[in-house]
């Protein structure tokens, strides 16, 4: 999905969203979300994972873990910036490939 600049405050740009599923076994546990945090600050995009009213910053580890999303849980990765859609792309990627465990 792409939106029109509905982030207050994000830089110029669209922002994306994807929905994907915590498929690791552990749930989003230490590692993935710091790979998730490393992979995100490659980023200029603003980029938030929502897990139901949460609303955390991707790009901070400690803002991850406090998700506590679980096996088989359902997340959606919000980029607002001028590249977004690379970011959610890669995120997603990332969530695709089990963060590579």
């Amino acid at each position: 999905m792409t939106f029109d600049n509905q982030t207050p405050g994000a830089e110029s740009g669209k922002t994306e969203s994807r929905q994907v599923v915590v498929a690791n076994e552990h749930g989003l546990h230490a590692r993935p979300a710091g790979k998730l945090a490393q992979k995100a600050q490659a980023f200029q995009a603003d980029i938030l994972i929502v897990h139901d009213e949460q609303v955390v910053d991707a790009k901070s580890i400690l803002d991850v873990l406090t998700l506590a999303a679980g096996p088989g849980e359902v997340l959606e990765i919000r980029a607002t910036g001028s590249d977004a859609a690379e970011a959610a792309d890669v995120l997603e990627a990332l969530f695709k490939n089990n963060f590579e465990e």
